[in-house]
């Protein structure tokens, strides 16, 4: 193979093609991307080829870029995963409509019988502040074992009834409608790094469902691979940074003494809900405004490598998952 023209980065071909575990039986791949951190520079200057600016200037413009929000010289820049999850995810994930999206076809082929099921501390009630997500307390040890059984009966009879229709030479396209939400699909999605990192700031979020977090960090990490420098600014500027409203650089300003006419020290500035909403915050927003001022720890989404897998170990796994033709049981 001859040597490549295209901007490469060393530790972003040192993952090409090595699949990454994720939840039980799910995985992400960076299988390809086109350009680099250089990449968005040349897009933005459009006047030099590479290797003629040093990184320092390089990232100097990227996070100009990204804090202005200057966002077209950042979609040269594509990468495309391999990626397997639980039905339930993908369709949170398909909601992302600004990528070119290939799935697993369950008219044309048989879906593998992998089915997710979440560890025991994930299993939680229901939060009663976010009506979308979970409490962040685990039910019961023998709330969850009655789970898992009623989950695996679930499993059992639509697997009997999926294996039977496709043993009978049903259409596979109608046997595979009652098969639950939990049972894995696959794709290949490719998506620029504009996009990407608007996804991955949803997806990475707290707020977000924790099975898609736990796709959004492997995802990060591929990324920091290829873009670091438009890792480092995503960081900065959107996991780590925030959006002020008018009001909350009112009270901003109110803080700091800060007014039209001077800067002056001031002391003993107070925080409370009659301070605030003099200044136009409403409870919520006052309550965000705080959250805006703490400080946040910067999360490592850096890869370990020594989890990884080649495409054949998953490729494995879901071929044995598949129904046999002629009956055979399967493992």
């Amino acid at each position: 193979m001859s040597e490549t023209r295209r901007p490469t980065t060393a530790s972003a071909e040192e993952i090409l093609g090595l699949y990454f575990p994720v939840l039980d039986h799910g995985f992400v791949s960076l299988v390809d991307y086109m350009g680099t951190d250089e990449s968005i520079e040349r897009a933005a200057r459009v006047s030099y080829g590479y290797g003629t600016r040093q990184t320092s200037q390089t990232r100097g413009l990227i996070r100009y870029l990204r804090r202005h929000m200057h966002t077209t010289p950042s979609e040269m820049i594509e990468l495309k995963f391999h990626c397997s999850m639980p039905m339930f995810i993908a369709r949170q994930w398909i909601r992302h409509r600004s990528a070119n999206v290939n799935e697993y076809s369950g008219r044309y082929s048989l879906m593998p019988m992998l089915f997710y099921t979440p560890a025991e501390d994930q299993l939680q009630t229901q939060s009663k502040q976010n009506n979308q997500g979970r409490s962040g307390s685990a039910v019961t040890p023998e709330k969850y074992a009655e789970a898992v059984e009623r989950w695996t009966e679930i499993r059992q009879k639509s697997r009997s009834a999926y294996e039977w229709m496709t043993l009978e030479d049903m259409a596979r396209e109608l046997a595979r409608i009652d098969l639950p939400l939990s049972t894995y699909t696959q794709w290949y999605w490719k998506i620029d790094l504009h996009n990407l990192l608007h996804f991955l700031k949803l997806r990475v979020d707290p707020h977000a469902q924790w099975e898609i977090q736990e796709y959004g960090r492997v995802m990060a990490g591929m990324l920091k691979r290829v873009a670091p420098l438009s890792y480092e600014a995503w960081i900065d500027y959107d996991v780590c940074g925030d959006r002020l409203s008018r009001m909350d650089l009112d009270a901003l300003r109110r803080l700091i003494g800060v007014d039209d006419a001077s800067l002056r020290s001031r002391d003993g500035v107070s925080l409370d809900g009659a301070a605030l909403s003099e200044l136009g915050l409403a409870k919520r927003e006052a309550a965000e405004l705080l959250q805006k001022l703490a400080a946040r720890a910067v999360p490592d989404f850096e890869l370990d490598l020594s989890r990884a897998s080649s495409a054949e170990a998953f490729a494995e796994r879901f071929a044995l998952a598949v129904p046999k033709v002629d009956g055979t049981s399967l493992p």
